[in-house]
């Protein structure tokens, strides 16, 4: 089940925060800029650039996803691994807010996140 009109608005808010104080100049951002997405239940952060080959194609690098478990009122915390899944951070699988997501995102003791 998506979230509701209401939680997308609350949680969106911290996220673009989170996202603006984190991007890199605007002369940078055509080369290299961070965004997000929300999509069900899920929130995504990527980097955006252009692919090293072909410099007209974009691609997206993700970064992490946090899932809202509503049922418990936590979100899951996930990274991609090199077999390009989605994997639980084991270091803290869950947070009770998105601004604790995006605090364990800032700590990420293994590097996971921002390598």
């Amino acid at each position: 089940m998506a979230l509701s009109e209401h939680e997308r608005y609350r949680f969106e808010k911290p996220v673009r925060a989170y996202i603006e104080a984190r991007r890199p100049p605007p002369h940078i951002r055509p080369e290299l800029d961070i965004q997000y997405r929300i999509e069900g239940q899920s929130i995504e952060l990527f980097e955006v650039r252009p692919a090293y080959k072909h410099p007209a194609e974009i691609i997206e690098h993700p970064i992490a996803k946090a899932t809202y478990v509503r049922s418990k009122e936590i979100w899951k915390i996930y990274w991609m691994r090199a077999d390009l899944k989605w994997h639980r951070y084991e270091p803290q699988a869950t947070a009770s807010t998105v601004e604790e997501f995006l605090g364990v995102l800032d700590q990420d003791p293994y590097g996971c996140f921002y390598g």
